[in-house]
């Protein structure tokens, strides 16, 4: 009896999988994650990585969205996946951490006017690839990082070949063939963390570009690996050699329980992890602190992200650039507790410079918390030392606009209509019925091409 793989069995399950079969809640969220993404898409468009990517695309008839412009289908990907991950600020996935929307949305953007796929067919890929990904994350945690990749860089390429076959009504062979082509497309490294370059930036957009390639060449016949998975060199063991896949959480209640409806909202632009200890520095704050009082800060913190948001500590405490800025904890404490507020204008050229920021973060340290859940749940917690020998901490045990305290729909409209001002498009309204329209599932992919005009 021949084996059944994994790509076989997710085949199987992507193969039956129907509109119809998306519950409230999860059509809800995803209807959210495509209005968060398409926000983000404008809020960093006239930035220089996304001018620079938009120079670099080849011509086509696809929306780069809040361009105006057209280009290839997976040049279209790759911008606006670069696009909407570049601040920093998409939505993240606990227990990952991954971002899945800041992928699938720009994959099934570009999918739909490729293979004219109507708002039913793309939101249904939206969703089975935003829970592929999410499971495989919970499948194979911190392995990934601790390889030196990004887990949504190698299991977005996934997903976004998932997502489209299945809107495109493909069967479980190509489905199986597409996720074995997607595996040595997947990629991905974090040499980014060292001096704040921005490769990072551009991981979702590659993948979805994969994604989109992967399924093109699945569709025409090309094979693919069937133990792309858990072979002997399969993306399990070259991806995340440290840890034992936990295939219980990738296949235990599929297609009846989608973990992907507990997606966050991140409240500021910068790093998952950072986003608690933002909101402790700011309970802090508002206590009425005098920071001129304050001898060092003390933080407790998970071992597992410690080299990423943590160490260099040098590099950590004076950013040598905005970007590398949202992957210190110690900018974000100083944020929170000098400005009260960490906002896309905070994380600038001129804010790493700012000596009253740089005096605090340089008093910022940490020890690691053996009990610490990450990844099943983002902490905070900030411990002020004045100069008189007292002190104020403040804990936070869950990351606002996650599962245990979601963002509202107001605030995630209202977060919205923020970043389109940040973009200064002119008509953000326009946009935002045009995304409700499509997560609405009763209109067209030449709906799409809107998102690509600039009011």
């Amino acid at each position: 009896m021949i084996e059944e793989s994994i790509a076989q069995r997710l085949g199987n399950w992507g193969e039956k999988l129907e509109p119809t079969s998306l519950s409230r809640s999860t059509l809800q969220k995803n209807g959210d994650i495509l209005l968060d993404i398409v926000g983000l898409c404008i809020a960093s468009r006239n930035k220089d990585y996304v001018r620079a990517v938009v120079d670099a695309s080849e011509p086509g008839e696809h929306a780069l969205i809040g361009h105006g412009l057209r280009a290839s289908a997976a040049s279209a990907a790759i911008v606006n996946g670069t696009a909407a991950h570049g601040e920093d600020f998409d939505d993240t996935f606990e227990g990952g951490p991954v971002h899945s929307g800041v992928v699938m949305v720009p994959a099934m953007l570009a999918a739909a006017e490729r293979y004219h796929l109507n708002s039913a067919e793309i939101m249904l890929g939206l969703a089975a690839g935003n829970e592929l990904l999410c499971r495989l994350a919970l499948t194979l945690p911190k392995g990934i990082h601790k390889s030196g990749f990004h887990p949504t860089a190698v299991l977005g390429s996934f997903a976004a070949a998932f997502g489209i076959a299945v809107a495109c009504k493909a069967d479980s062979r190509i489905i199986a063939n597409a996720l074995g082509i997607a595996g040595s497309m997947a990629s991905g490294i974090i040499e980014y963390l060292g001096d704040g370059s921005w490769t990072k930036r551009m991981h979702p957009g590659w993948a979805a570009q994969s994604g989109l390639r992967a399924f093109a060449m699945a569709r025409a016949g090309f094979q693919g690996p069937k133990f792309v998975f858990e072979g002997e060199h399969g993306a399990f063991k070259v991806f995340a050699s440290s840890v034992e896949p936990k295939l219980d959480c990738l296949f235990d209640k599929l297609g009846e329980e989608y973990v992907s409806d507990t997606i966050s909202f991140k409240p500021y632009p910068c790093g998952t992890m950072i986003q608690p200890y933002i909101d402790c520095a700011r309970q802090l704050r508002e206590q009425g602190i005098n920071v001129n009082d304050i001898e060092s800060i003390l933080c407790e913190t998970a071992e597992g992200y410690v080299h990423r948001l943590w160490e260099p500590k040098t590099i950590k405490r004076a950013p040598p650039s905005s970007y590398a800025a949202k992957f210190s904890v110690p900018f974000g404490v100083a944020l929170g507790l000098l400005r009260g507020h960490a906002n896309l204008g905070d994380y600038s050229e001129a804010s790493i410079v700012d000596p009253d920021l740089l005096n605090i973060a340089a008093k910022v340290n940490y020890e690691i918390d053996l009990d610490n859940p990450y990844p099943a749940a983002f902490t905070g917690h900030v411990r002020l030392l004045f100069k008189d020998g007292t002190y104020k901490e403040a804990r936070q045990g869950f990351m606002r606009g996650g599962r245990d305290a979601p963002l509202s729909q107001d605030e995630i409209t209202e977060k919205f209509y923020a970043n389109c001002q940040y973009g200064e498009h002119s008509d953000p309204d326009k946009l935002l019925d045009v995304c409700k329209s499509i997560a609405s599932m009763h209109s067209g992919y030449q709906l799409i091409r809107e998102l690509g005009e600039t009011a």
